[in-house]
């Protein structure tokens, strides 16, 4: 209940800081340059958090292949839930442009991790504990985020105004009408056989016609 209170309480102060900022560059007080750029990275996410449902037990806070710190290793066997990971995210201005992780490329603690604090059934995942006693290397990356970079960059009012192919809030991408009904003919080269519900195959075909 405290975890979920300090994520809330974070997001609202947050949300706070910078609706003063607006509210105070309203009435003429220069707080920001526009034209500036800022980086940070973020860093020391801690690598599980407590369920939600059920607080006695942990989950991933970013993903099960995480790395820990490698100052926190001897945690991550006696109290994992104060391990730090070797999780980052990198934000511009304020906002996240990106993020990724340094993943585990040992066998035995991906094993532990998967096993004894997630309680997760290893096995599912045999063929990657076996690539990693082959001798994965240490690696991780990031995924860069970058339609909200240009936005930023563009100074763009909204992320939409950039994006190359927009989709409604259907889903909808209006520039190559996708999704779209494909016919049995179109499909027969690849050897994939759909099976449209009838309703919705019928309201495809009027559309085309």
């Amino acid at each position: 209940m405290l975890q979920l209170m300090q994520k809330h309480a974070c997001l609202v102060l947050g949300n706070m800081r910078l609706e003063t900022a607006n509210l105070l560059e309203s009435r003429g007080l220069v707080l920001r340059d526009p034209t500036a750029f800022h980086f940070l990275w973020v860093v020391d996410f801690p690598l599980f958090l407590h369920k939600e449902e059920n607080p006695a037990e942990l989950e991933s806070a970013h993903h099960p292949f995480t790395a820990p710190h490698p100052s926190d290793t001897s945690l991550l066997y006696s109290e994992p839930a104060k391990v730090r990971s070797q999780h980052y995210d990198l934000v511009l201005n304020g906002s996240e442009i990106g993020g990724g992780s340094i993943r585990i490329h040992n066998a035995e603690q991906q094993r532990f991790v998967l096993e004894t604090v997630l309680k997760e059934d290893p096995e599912l995942l045999s063929h990657l504990l076996e690539a990693l006693k082959c001798g994965a290397p240490p690696h991780g990356g990031i995924a860069l985020g970058l339609d909200r970079l240009i936005c930023l960059v563009a100074g763009a009012p909204s992320i939409r105004d950039v994006i190359a192919f927009p989709k409604s809030f259907k889903g909808r991408d209006l520039m190559s009408n996708a999704p779209d009904y494909i016919t049995p003919e179109e499909l027969e080269p690849y050897h994939i056989q759909v099976a449209w519900p009838a309703a919705e195959a019928e309201g495809r075909k009027h559309q085309l016609m």
